[in-house]
């Protein structure tokens, strides 16, 4: 973190931490602005929508890329193609995702389960970076209540030579429901403590006084930003105030925001084509409008918009004389399911080690696709 002039990251997020809104959130404040995941498997197979994923504007510095992967091999092999073609200034790699598709194959939040095939892959990725970039973990408090992996992966990473490990302090049968476990930050700091690796939190970050509340109370080396600046990406020039002291700038009025929602949807359509991104933006109108007054057939419109023409249209039907709500606005948002038993491989549980079972598993569990 001592590279960064503030200690912020910006959470990786499938479909959502592309190149335009890395844009947007970089040009608000400062910190660390990571891509969205890309798999291992995908980026040595020369996979074309990957290879993209990890291309980067002449502007962005530093430039973060994160990393999912099950087999030490091919994450290695991974690594050394982001340096070897000077792609990342930063590589991350993800043992924190949830989701069914990754956690059912042994990976994201399930893999730091099986101990020793954790400590395999950050090994191989540290080695293979040799010292070039700094490689860094960010993972999850476990499994669930009873299968708590933190507090043994992250000295495993750190032994490893990660530079720092990053706790989202929920498990993945909470996904992003309740609240974060912040103890959870602190007991990781204490932990790592006799071995000097930072660690940072992550989780129910939604305003910069968030940012300092953590920080305050957890000891953590910094923060990683997440749901928080869905749809504010202003939120970054606010923690950036916070944590140099200045006074933390309040959040522009409407018609300050539609202007940043439609210059986010001509970049996106500028770096995809109007078909791709005025799709892919749809999903964040419900983000930016969060907090504003806005009709329900309009904000309807907006969420199914097809041109960059009919959202001129429908921005010129707000009202957008209105002052944020921040009671409303900066509270929670995008998602909130949780609850559920994890999908994990048959039998995953059964042993901390990996056994001949898992490791045939495992075999096929590289995801090819990348983003999440």
């Amino acid at each position: 973190m001592d590279d960064l002039s503030v200690p912020v990251v910006l959470a990786p997020m499938a479909g959502i931490t592309n190149r335009s809104f890395r844009k947007l959130c970089r040009e608000a404040g400062a910190g660390l602005y990571v891509s969205e995941m890309v798999t291992s498997r995908a980026l040595v197979e020369g996979n074309a929508e990957t290879v993209d994923m990890v291309t980067f504007t002449d502007d962005e510095k530093p430039r973060s890329v994160q990393l999912y992967g099950v087999d030490p091999k091919v994450m290695a092999r991974a690594v050394r193609i982001l340096i070897d073609e000077d792609r990342a200034d930063h590589i991350d790699m993800n043992f924190g995702c949830p989701v069914p598709k990754v956690t059912r194959k042994g990976g994201g939040s399930a893999l730091p389960w099986k101990r020793d095939l954790f400590r395999a892959i950050v090994k191989a990725a540290v080695q293979a970076a040799d010292g070039k970039v700094p490689v860094t973990v960010k993972m999850r408090k476990g499994i669930d209540d009873d299968h708590l992996t933190y507090l043994e992966a992250g000295k495993a990473a750190a032994e490893e030579g990660a530079t720092w490990v990053a706790l989202h302090a929920r498990t993945a049968e909470q996904m992003y429901a309740g609240k974060a476990d912040w103890e959870a930050i602190a007991r990781l700091k204490d932990h790592l403590a006799p071995l000097n690796t930072p660690v940072l939190g992550n989780g129910d970050i939604w305003t910069a006084q968030d940012a300092l509340n953590m920080m305050a109370k957890t000891g953590a080396d910094g923060v990683v930003v997440g749901r928080g600046c869905l749809g504010r990406p202003w939120l970054f020039g606010q923690l950036a105030a916070a944590f140099t002291g200045e006074p933390i700038p309040s959040d522009p009025n409407f018609a300050e925001v539609l202007v940043l929602l439609k210059r986010h949807a001509a970049l996106l359509c500028d770096d995809y084509g109007e078909y791709k991104g005025i799709r892919d933006m749809r999903k964040h109108m419900a983000w930016y409008l969060k907090g504003f007054s806005v009709k329900q057939q309009v904000r309807l419109a907006m969420g199914n918009v097809e041109s960059l023409d009919q959202l001129d249209l429908l921005v010129a039907e707000i009202d957008a004389d209105q002052e944020f709500n921040i009671e409303v606005g900066s509270g929670p948002r995008g998602r909130t399911s949780g609850g559920r038993r994890p999908s994990l491989p048959d039998g995953w549980l059964d042993s901390p080690e990996l056994d001949d079972k898992a490791r045939a598993m495992l075999s096929h569990a590289e995801l090819s696709v990348s983003g999440g």
